[in-house]
Order: structure tokens, then C-alpha cells, then sequence
């Protein structure tokens, strides 16, 4: 489907009340926007817009590399390759002169990779071996944020592609990928730790003193509280990672101030929904607090209606005349009849043609009445359509009523999920087209 087509496509459906339009293509087309996060809460179609927003910024003329961490793969799927892992994949059948290549992040090697980087061979063997570490790499709270981080930093430190996208992790809330680094270097700095590492940087007879006389009576308790292999592990671990507690931290703020960075830009994504825009609303807050570039809100799967003048009222008010005929008088014809007083509530049976006719199978009445029962039931599925427009507009009108300085582009709901490039390239297609208008009644 052409952009044209798309156009006019949404042209016919009706939108919510105005605001601030988000324009995608100069955003990316910019050649400053090095970085776009795709954040939100789960569930509301992140993946999907950060996979149309790299394909349609290639097919513009970018070298784009999308990195998500999305554990229904279906990022992959639309973009026609077997796998993704952790390495970028060079994505085939795309239009213009650009590249898009895509990856998913694996936890657990970015965290392996960090560790390599940052021990000797010897040390880093050890480490990675560690059970507590593999248990930590593999599943502490927050890791997949940091390591999407970590990730996005190894990216742009290679200076390989034009634009990297983003698909933040599915959290249980979007701000955790905003704390997330900064709650993993606390740990790994934090006094429990300073403490175990404490006898391997005192050293000699002092770190044994202390190691014999302070250290017993807390490992005795932990190792009650733990089981002494595990906090045998714990110990081994932090002393294997002694040197390399600090760069955590370091990296974070490093990531904090990329993130920061001209060049990066933030798309809130969310469905126009109650919860979900509360989401929104807290994240657009967090990040105007860490003054973080927020570029806008894609407001994703909204509904609409090529009937928008017909109100829910009216389309029910219809229903009920067609599926209860005596409540409104017809103007003529058999329906005159069946409302007639003299026939309505009468003993008297029915003229005899009436009766024969409406007996025949496939008669001209009954062919009337598997119509009207049709058409009721199609006025209130509209009938429910436009309630659920007008949630979707006080809900909408809501979030901009608080933040009018956000700018927001819509996406229309769609009848099924997005399975290849077509599909994200007519996503693109309706990110670059969506403009807020009125609904009409």
C-alpha cells in the first residue's frame, strides 16, 4: 500500500481532538538522530513501531540497526529471518538505498561480554564460571534493562550504522528501564559487597584478622540465612569481580549521559487506553525530570469508524425499532400491518394470504425479518464501536489536557498482527501519515 493510499485510507476514519502532531519523517531522516527509544508500558506495540521506524528510516537512506528484546520473536518473523541473537543480521527485501539489520539482545552474553572486556582471561574464566554469577547474568532483577543499555552502549561506541532503534525491554513498568543501571551499579557497589571484598583488599594478616574476627560472625549468619556453598560462591565471585565493580557504575552514568545526548530522541509509546496512558503520563514526567529529549507520544491502535454521523444513540434507538417493530409506527407496507391497532392484541387471526405467506419457507417476510435481525445487529456493533471511540477520546483527551507540549501521532488498530515487511512498511506508512482531527458525531 502506497503512502498515498494509506492517506486517503485515514482521511475517511475519524480521529480524536487536535494536538500537537508528531512528524516522523524529519525525525528520522535527521542526520543528528542517532539514537530513537521506543519506551512504554508491555503490551502496547513497542516492537512493532521501533521494527517500522527502522525500516521505514532505511528505505529512506539510513543505515539502521534495530535491537530488541522481545521474547515472542516476533520481530523476526516480520523481518523474514530464521533467528535473531546478538549479533546485528543484515534484514533482506527492503526498498531504497539504505540497510536494516536487526538483532535481539541476549542477556546473558552482553553480561559475559562486559566481563571478558573487563578481566584478564584468567579472571574472567573464573567469573563466568562462578555459579552465582550465572545465576545473577542470567535473572537478577534488572539485568535485562542494564544489558540493554550496556548493548545500546557497545553499538554507538561502533560508530557502524546511522541510527540505532531501540525497543525497550517488556517491564513490568517503562520507568524500570530508566532505573534499572543505576539499581544494578548500587548492588554491585553497595555495602554488602564493599563488605565481602573488604579481607581481599585489606590483605595479609590484617584482611585475616578481620576475615577471623568480624567476617565469621556474619558469614556464620548468612550462611544459616543462605547455605554456606552459595555464600561461598557469593564470596568467590566478588573477589573474582573486585576490579571490575567499579566500571558498572561508571558505564551507567556513561549510558545516563548518552541517553541525555543531542542526537537522542524518545518515542512514548502507548495504546489509548487508561492504564497505558497513565504509564505514559508517569514516563513523560520521569523523563522531562532527567531531561531526557522526548520527541512525542505514538498513540498506537486507535480505533475508528467510516460512519462516525451515525452516534451510538441514534444506531441503537435503530435497533430497537427493527428488532421490536411496535415501538415506532411504519410508514407503510406489511410493517403497517403487523403495527396496526386492529390486528395488534387481536383474537382475530391474520388475513388469509398474510398467514399463507408468512408461513412459506423462504417467503418474502421471513427474508424481511432475517434482515432487520441483520441490520440490528450490525447498528449495535457500530453502537459499540463509537462508545469504545469515545472512551478512546476522553481517555486521549485526557494525557494532552496534562501534557500539551507533547506531540502525538496515531496509528490506526488494525484487523490482524504485522508478520512481514509489508506489514511494518505500512506501520511506517501510517506513523509518517497520522493527524488528530475531530471525531464527528
Amino acid at each position: 500500500m502506497s503512502a498515498e493510499e494509506t492517506k486517503a485510507q485515514d482521511a475517511a476514519r475519524p480521529r480524536l481532538s487536535p494536538a500537537r502532531v508528531l512528524d516522523i519523517d524529519p525525525l528520522l531522516d535527521d542526520p543528528t538522530t542517532r539514537i530513537i527509544v521506543c519506551c512504554g508500558a508491555g503490551g502496547v506495540g513497542k516492537t512493532t513501531t521501533a521494527a517500522a521506524l527502522g525500516l521505514r528510516a532505511a528505505e529512506r537512506g539510513r543505515k539502521v540497526v534495530v535491537l530488541t528484546i522481545d521474547p515472542a520473536r516476533r520481530l523476526a518473523q516480520s523481518m523474514g529471518i530464521d533467528s535473531l541473537d546478538n549479533v546485528p543480521r543484515r534484514v533482506k527485501g527492503t526498498e531504497g538505498d539504505g540497510e536494516l539489520h536487526a538483532m535481539m539482545l541476549d542477556m546473558k552474553r552482553t553480561f559475559d561480554e562486559v566481563v571478558e572486556a573487563h578481566a584478564d582471561p584468567e579472571r574472567a574464566a573464573v567469573i563466568l564460571a562462578n555459579p552465582f554469577y550465572q545465576s545473577l547474568s542470567a535473572g537478577f532483577a534488572g539485568t535485562q534493562e542494564y544489558m540493554a543499555m550496556e548493548k545500546l552502549g557497545q553499538l554507538r561506541a561502533r560508530d557502524e550504522w546511522d541510527l540505532i532503534v531501540v525497543d525497550t525491554p517488556p517491564s513490568r513498568s517503562a520507568l524500570d528501564f530508566l532505573d534499572a543501571p543505576k539499581r544494578l551499579g548500587s548492588f554491585l557497589d553497595g555495602r554488602l559487597i564493599r563488605l565481602l571484598t573488604a579481607p581481599a583488599k585489606l590483605g595479609g594478616r590484617a584482611g585475616m584478622a578481620f576475615l577471623n574476627v568480624g567476617m565469621s560472625m556474619m558469614t556464620g549468619t548468612l550462611g544459616k540465612l543462605l547455605g554456606g556453598q552459595l555464600l561461598k560462591d557469593v564470596q568467590t565471585f566478588v573477589a573474582a569481580m573486585d576490579t571490575t565493580f567499579g566500571g558498572f557504575r561508571t558505564r551507567a552514568d556513561a549510558t545516563y549521559k548518552l541517553l541525555q545526548a543531542p542526537g537522542t530522541a524518545f518515542l512514548v509509546v502507548a495504546a489509548p487506553e487508561r492504564d497505558a496512558l497513565r504509564e505514559a503520563a508517569y514516563f513523560v514526567e520521569r523523563l522531562a525530570a532527567e531531561r531526557m529529549p522526548l520527541m512525542g507520544l505514538v498513540l498506537n491502535r486507535v480505533h475508528g469508524s467510516g460512519a462516525g454521523r451515525l452516534s451510538a444513540e441514534r444506531a441503537l434507538a435503530a435497533a430497537e425499532n427493527l428488532e421490536d417493530p411496535r415501538i415506532v409506527d411504519q410508514a407503510d407496507g406489511k410493517a403497517g400491518l403487523r403495527n396496526s391497532p386492529d390486528t395488534y392484541g387481536s383474537s382475530q387471526p391474520p388475513a388469509p394470504e398474510t398467514a399463507v405467506t408468512a408461513s412459506e419457507e423462504g417467503s418474502p417476510a421471513d427474508t424481511e425479518s432475517s434482515v432487520d435481525r441483520l441490520t440490528a445487529g450490525l447498528l449495535r456493533l457500530h453502537a459499540d464501536r463509537m462508545q469504545l471511540l469515545s472512551r478512546e477520546q476522553r481517555t486521549r483527551d485526557r494525557f494532552t489536557a496534562r501534557h500539551p507540549e507533547v506531540a502525538v501521532v496515531e496509528v490506526p488498530a488494525l484487523p490482524g498482527d504485522v508478520h512481514d515487511l509489508v506489514g511494518l512498511r505500512d506501520i511506517g506508512h501510517r506513523l509518517a501519515a497520522g493527524r488528530p482531527e475531530h471525531t464527528e458525531a
